[in-house]
């Protein structure tokens, strides 16, 4: 069942997030590795900042949560993690494709380049790669990232939409 998350499923998200997070574990750098990999804090950080959490529910419990963020003239998908134990269930899809649903604005999806298992996942559900120029254009607009991570991550875009406005 999919619905909406709001602050007082905080915690809950934060149990999904830091369970499904566990893969990046010794995939990604070292230097960009935190334990828990989103706190609490960090949770009411985001929806605070206008990120508004979707979860999917299985059998009483949260199986994975995705947000989407309004930024200028695109959507960005945020924190898009599903629960080790209901990886490869669907969960995930069922996620992302409500979320398309939610917006016709272009959509944007960042996520470690080393996570190669995120980037395939998106590419089959038709978003594609940027190139590295267009990444770093893209994350120092709509996102407030370090530049480690721009040089660590990968940016992939709808297919949906053809161009992404705004320099």
């Amino acid at each position: 069942m999919l619905l909406a998350l709001d602050v007082a499923d905080a915690d809950e998200i934060c149990l999904v997030v830091n369970d499904a997070a566990a893969a990046y574990r010794g995939v990604i750098p070292a230097d960009r590795w935190k334990e828990p990999y989103m706190p609490l804090e960090e949770v009411h950080e985001e929806i605070g900042a206008g990120v508004v959490f979707w979860g999917y529910r299985r059998g009483g419990r949260l199986a994975g949560v995705m947000g989407l963020q309004q930024v200028h003239d695109v959507a960005l998908i945020r924190h898009a993690y599903t629960r080790t134990s209901e990886q490869g269930a669907g969960v995930g899809s069922a996620l992302l494709e409500h979320l398309r649903r939610q917006t016709d604005r272009a959509l944007l999806v960042g996520t470690w380049k080393a996570a190669t298992w995120a980037v395939r996942f998106y590419e089959r559900r038709g978003f594609r790669l940027v190139s590295d120029e267009e990444k770093a254009r893209l994350l120092k607009r709509y996102w407030t990232v370090p530049e480690r991570q721009i040089e660590e991550s990968v940016v992939l875009r709808s297919r949906r939409r053809d161009s992404v406005r705004g320099e």
